[in-house]
């Protein structure tokens, strides 16, 4: 698209994904006759076919989204070659390599049914819960959790076999020979689900995009309007004596996110992989909320999405305070939490920051639960 002169890129962030992967088939096999001067009766001298290729999935740092598979959702690798005379093999296919974040979750879909966003679906009972995990366990094909993991998805079909094989005492010029098999194929759902060491967790306008630009080298977009951020950024902190953190910035959250309410529900899968989650507080109540309330709701929405998350390691990062009545604000915030850390700072104005860069070092030695 051009506009005043110049290209726009849009920029799209795709975690959710259904695929159709299809494996290379092997090559036939071959019927040949040694055909030679000064050599009778030569026999049968077919070649094997070539081995399909595979699809492989890798788990790759350097990307961080599934866009590249939105504009290629049908994956296909190259058959194997056909068999040849003097008995020479067909060549085997290359095996086909998909590049995906680190984080990927593979699971398995049925054919010619869309994958359901998180928006759509009902919010399930304790028994339906129960039921939709061990469903899940079962159709889960692998998760791509480290740097530089491969995984098989499709196999290959073997080749066929050429005449040579079939040769006998009472069979000496045989033709048969076998068809290559065929590759494995199916229908996948490929979830990105972040791996971060925190992450930050608030309602709109809270200030979360605002921090990790200040604390990291990433640059989300940062504006005067709800939802400012539309998909999960990750930022990377760097620690004295070369020690490192990535931090993700979620979209933010509001009530009801559970239930599929605003950008909330979409992104909070990104969360499961965080060893601690830090909730970003509006303590100046400047858009209207309570922050103790604010905290409240947050915690109720991450138990109500998956009651694991809420027994992790959790702390409060009390923003804005620069503004009116963030003091009062902050002393009511520590009566009602008082044994959980709570680290007020103001990331508009850098106020707090070093502070916060100290506690963060010694919040990510806890274990993970």
């Amino acid at each position: 698209m051009f506009q005043c002169g110049r290209v726009v890129r849009f920029i799209m962030f795709v975690d959710r994904i259904k695929v159709f992967a299809q494996a290379g088939n092997g090559g036939r096999g071959s019927v040949s006759f040694r055909r030679e001067k000064f050599v009778p009766k030569g026999g049968p001298d077919g070649g094997d076919g070539g081995r399909g290729g595979d699809v492989i999935l890798l788990a790759d740092r350097h990307v961080d989204n599934l866009t590249n598979l939105f504009y290629e959702p049908i994956i296909k690798a190259k058959n194997g070659g056909h068999g040849m005379g003097k008995k020479m093999y067909g060549r085997a296919a290359p095996a086909k390599i998909v590049k995906v974040p680190v984080g990927t979750i593979v699971w398995k879909a049925e054919e010619g049914k869309r994958p359901t966003s998180n928006a759509q679906r009902p919010t399930p009972n304790s028994e339906e819960s129960a039921i939709s995990n061990q469903q899940s366990a079962i159709d889960q094909v692998v998760d791509l959790a480290k740097e530089g993991q491969e995984f098989v998805l499709c196999q290959g079909g073997k080749g066929g076999k050429g005449n040579v094989h079939f040769k006998s005492s009472r069979n000496r010029a045989p033709r048969q020979y076998t068809e290559g098999e065929e590759g494995e194929q199916g229908h996948f759902l490929l979830e990105l689900r972040t791996i971060a060491d925190a992450g930050l967790v608030g309602y709109p306008n809270a200030g979360k995009s605002t921090l990790l630009r200040k604390i990291s080298a990433a640059r989300p977009k940062v504006a005067a309007y709800p939802f400012t951020t539309l998909h999960p950024i990750i930022g990377v902190i760097e620690f004295p004596e070369y020690g490192r953190a990535t931090i993700a910035d979620i979209p933010g959250l509001i009530e009801g996110a559970h239930r599929g309410l605003g950008l909330g529900h979409e992104f909070l899968r990104h969360i499961t992989r965080c060893r601690i989650l830090l909730f970003v507080v509006d303590v100046a109540g400047s858009e209207g909320r309570s922050p103790v309330e604010d905290l409240q709701q947050l915690r109720r929405e991450i138990d109500l999405y998956d009651p694991t998350l809420s027994r992790r390691p959790w702390f409060v990062i009390a923003n804005k305070m620069d503004l009116p009545n963030a003091d009062e604000n902050l002393k009511a915030l520590r009566k009602r939490f008082p044994k959980i850390d709570i680290v007020p700072i103001s990331a508009a104005t850098g106020q707090g920051i070093d502070e916060l860069k100290k506690k963060l070092a010694q919040w990510l030695l806890l274990p993970i639960i």
